[in-house]
């Protein structure tokens, strides 16, 4: 793992709360890298999130437990083990309702635990996705990567983190992949001639053997 000193070196920041704590971990020149794995680097993701609290051990670990179940639900991995995991989290905390003057309902997020509020905020904002577009929450198709994003563009189109990155890797890959295929179109048919002239049943394999 690769120690983060710096204050959000993260190649994707700024998406939805739930989806942006998955963020901290990322493929850095081929080695995992997290963000949370220290103390400096998990007061640099409150900070990016505009999350005002203590960045204590404890709320480092709640953070910790949150990113995993978050990242279980949308792989859904571990069956109803998985749901109960997010539960958990999100039990954590409950949305006190009131009003206030002049006349203005508000909603107010409750935490059992001064270590909780950020994990129970990212938990909280998954539920918030899944229930407007969940179709949206995407992770990047690049195998290499274990990026996510949620997809704003008209058409919902989108399949990379960044097009700069891992789109052109992609496209470069398709591009070798055809230059390979076609580098020798002769060598090729030769050998597919070969192979075809050496079947059981054919012509010239009955010639050679007469």
């Amino acid at each position: 793992m690769i120690p983060v000193h710096a204050p959000d070196p993260r190649p994707l920041a700024g998406e939805p709360l739930a989806l942006d704590l998955l963020n901290t971990q990322w493929m850095a020149s081929g080695s995992p890298a997290d963000l949370l794995a220290t103390m400096d680097g998990t007061r640099a993701w409150l900070t990016a999130a505009g999350i005002t609290a203590v960045p204590a051990p404890e709320t480092r670990r709640a953070l910790v437990t949150a990113r995993q179940a978050i990242r279980d639900v949308l792989t859904a991995q571990g069956g109803p083990a998985t749901l109960e995991r997010l539960n958990q989290v999100l039990g954590h905390g409950r949305l006190r309702l009131s009003i206030g003057p002049p006349a203005n309902p508000e909603q107010t997020l409750e935490v059992d635990d001064p270590a909780w509020p950020p994990a129970v905020m990212a938990a909280a904002n998954l539920l918030e996705l899944l229930e407007h577009a969940p179709d949206r929450i995407r992770r990047c198709q690049h195998p290499a990567c274990v990026l996510w994003f949620y997809d704003t563009t008209r058409n919902g189109t989108r399949r990379w983190c960044s097009m700069a990155t891992c789109g052109n890797r992609a496209k470069a890959h398709r591009h070798y992949d055809r230059a390979k295929k076609h580098a020798d179109p002769a060598g090729s048919e030769d050998d597919h001639r070969n192979r075809t002239q050496a079947l059981p049943g054919s012509a010239k394999h009955a010639d050679a053997q007469s």
